[in-house]
């Protein structure tokens, strides 16, 4: 196959999987974004670089949104939302970070591939991505490697909320490309 067709079959992939998220739950994970005092997103490894671009877009609808783990993090208080995307639902730093959110009374969410983790039990919101996880690879689910499939549809998940937020909350382009980065 060459990379056209592997291109192909990735957006078949991509189209089957996220054409499975109960769109319920994505409305109220909506709700919670847009009601929430603060919003911290957390990831390991590539999910956490998803993590990095969905908060950089809720920053330029003018959110109060911040990546957990960087300097510049305030701290998480009751009436925050808390956001793990975790394909297994099990990564032990996020499991330690989401249970701590929760002790402190913040809402939180999961975007997983396991709504039965640890993540998935403790989130107040869950959303399911019908995916394989990096330790499922052998599950056929993908023609992709480890957890490739998960993390681009957790990317794309991410970006249809934006546009979602940006709906119900009347942001625009324009003022989104007020608040980018211009000092380059």
């Amino acid at each position: 196959m060459n990379a056209a067709a592997y291109t192909q079959e990735i957006l078949d992939e991509l189209k089957h999987t996220l054409s499975m998220v109960k769109e319920e739950a994505a409305e109220n994970l909506v709700e919670a974004i847009l009601h929430a005092n603060k919003i911290f997103v957390a990831g390991g490894g590539r999910s956490g670089f998803m993590a990095k671009a969905f908060v950089m877009r809720m920053m330029h609808i003018g959110l109060d949104a911040y990546v957990v783990g960087e300097t510049v993090t305030p701290n998480l208080e009751s009436e925050d939302l808390f956001i793990a995307g975790s394909g297994s639902g099990e990564t032990e730093s996020l499991v330690s970070m989401t249970e701590k959110a929760k002790n402190i009374g913040a809402s939180i969410a999961a975007i997983t591939t396991n709504p039965a983790s640890t993540i998935g039990r403790l989130a107040d919101h869950t959303i399911e991505i019908h995916a394989q996880a990096k330790a499922d690879s052998a599950s056929g689910k993908s023609i992709q490697p480890m957890g490739s499939l998960f993390e681009q549809a957790l990317l794309l998940f991410y970006d249809a909320l934006i546009l979602r937020v940006m709906e119900k909350s009347d942001a625009h382009s324009d003022i989104m490309y007020g608040r980018h980065a211009n000092l380059e």
